[in-house]
């Protein structure tokens, strides 16, 4: 068999009784925090263009906040740039990153179309997560120049599928048409980072779902679409090894549990660094004093965060909090990082300006060695005083949210409330927050919608 017939026989295997009670919450704890990410990044610049741009009716999908409805395929594009725009959805990290959480809000869309209960809903998502995990602990694609959501274009296809009930030929073909014509390149998270880093995945879930009415229509694609003569391995990953007997069951831990939930909205690899930053803050009694700052981070950290010259001038949103010393020298400052840390005066703040041209970044060996399993940070800043120069510092490895350092229930609940303030008052924000907890008993999926009116 194939790959994708692999992935496409676990899909179809996959189901509700199979799924433990924690993993089965924790996929509720997932929902929650995106639809709060989402909620919160209602007003975007880039959420009411792609609004404005699809195709709107009075039947299909629902639009998150809106009376409007669209195609699954458009609804899951809109809602996906919602939940993703903010950076402050969840993420997994191994070989290849990954927001996995950026698959709900289109399997939402798709759960919707084809009338699935709040139980199918579930299991797709932990479906896509699986699969969208397992492909980012086989091989990396950023090393290579391609983006981590062409992983995406396979767990939302094959996701879809599930909720489709299209069965495993069919669904093979909906992660061969997907895959073969939607591959990402990752310049989009390199330099001056633009709109479009949010839009990235929620595109390849709009291509992954009509990949998948197609096949599920009769389309065939090509195959085999990894092993191929000019297939996925040949052309973009390499060849690596996955076993589907590894995935998620009653057997095996499902890797939506290993997700890590962001305490602050930016890239997950200055998580902890924003808690060193802060932490450091405390000590420091005269920002002006400084005279340098050292950020010590993992090879990815560096790279990702650190290397490119825009990141010590973040001219946009996306390229700030893409910035290792932007987020820190902010944090430093102000003392916490919030979604209106990239506000055009914060872009503009010379008090942030001048701690960024004193500041460095570099890659500690030994933080490299110990990622994925933490991800660390460290931080130098000499002051200047009196009696010469003193060198203070903070190192993190678990930042909050990190499953070995978790959010608790109550601040879950508080970044969520937060976050939907943005669209909803109080009373309807806390009965969304009952209806999405109790998903699992949920027969409508437009109800949930209808609430966020």
């Amino acid at each position: 068999m194939t790959l994708a017939e692999d992935i496409s026989e676990y899909a179809n295997s996959l189901s509700y009784n199979r799924i433990p009670k924690k993993t089965i919450d924790i996929t509720k704890d997932a929902v929650i925090d995106t639809f709060g990410c989402a909620l919160g990044a209602e007003k975007a610049i880039p959420v009411l263009i792609a609004k404005k741009t699809i195709k709107k009716s009075n039947k299909g999908s629902s639009i998150l906040h809106s009376t409007e409805k669209a195609s699954s395929e458009d609804a899951a594009f809109v809602n996906g740039v919602m939940a993703r725009y903010l950076d402050y959805n969840d993420s997994y990290e191994s070989k290849e990153f990954a927001h996995p959480s950026d698959n709900i809000l289109p399997l939402f869309a798709v759960a919707e179309e084809a009338g699935r209960s709040g139980k199918d809903l579930i299991t797709a998502i932990i479906l896509a997560y699986e699969i969208q995990c397992r492909l980012s602990t086989s091989a990396s694609l950023w090393k290579k120049g391609w983006d981590h959501t062409s992983y995406g274009l396979v767990s939302v296809a094959a996701a879809s599928s599930f909720l489709m009930d299209s069965g495993v030929r069919k669904t093979t073909h909906a992660i061969n048409i997907a895959l073969n014509s939607h591959i990402a390149m990752r310049q989009v998270r390199a330099g001056e980072l633009s709109m479009w880093k949010a839009m990235s995945f929620p595109n390849a879930a709009k291509n992954a779902i009509f990949s998948a009415k197609l096949a599920n229509n009769g389309i065939t694609g090509p195959s085999p679409i990894f092993e191929g003569e000019m297939g996925f391995w040949k052309q973009v990953s390499g060849k690596f090894n996955l076993n589907i007997n590894d995935f998620g069951n009653k057997k095996n831990e499902f890797l939506i549990d290993k997700r890590i939930t962001k305490y602050y909205p930016a890239e997950i690899r200055s998580q902890s660094a924003i808690t060193a930053a802060i932490n450091l803050k405390k000590k420091i009694n005269d920002i002006d004093k400084i005279s340098k700052i050292e950020i010590l981070t993992t090879e990815s950290g560096y790279k990702v965060l650190g290397k490119d010259k825009e990141k010590w001038n973040p001219k946009t949103k996306e390229t700030a909090d893409h910035s290792l010393p932007f987020i820190v020298c902010s944090a430093l400052i102000y003392g916490n990082i919030t979604p209106e840390s990239y506000s055009e005066k914060r872009l503009s703040d010379n008090k942030i300006k001048r701690l960024l041209d004193i500041t460095i970044v570099k890659e500690k060996k030994e933080f490299t060695t110990i990622y994925p399993s933490c991800i660390p940070n460290e931080i130098k800043v000499t002051i200047d005083n009196i009696n010469g120069k003193k060198v203070i510092d903070k190192k993190v490895l678990y930042q909050k949210g990190h499953p070995k350092n978790p959010m608790n229930k109550e601040e879950q609940k508080q970044k969520f409330i937060a976050l939907s303030s943005n669209s909803l008052n109080k009373e309807k924000t806390l009965i969304l927050l009952k209806e999405l907890c109790n998903l699992e008993s949920i027969k409508s999926i437009t109800h949930l919608f209808d609430l966020c009116m």
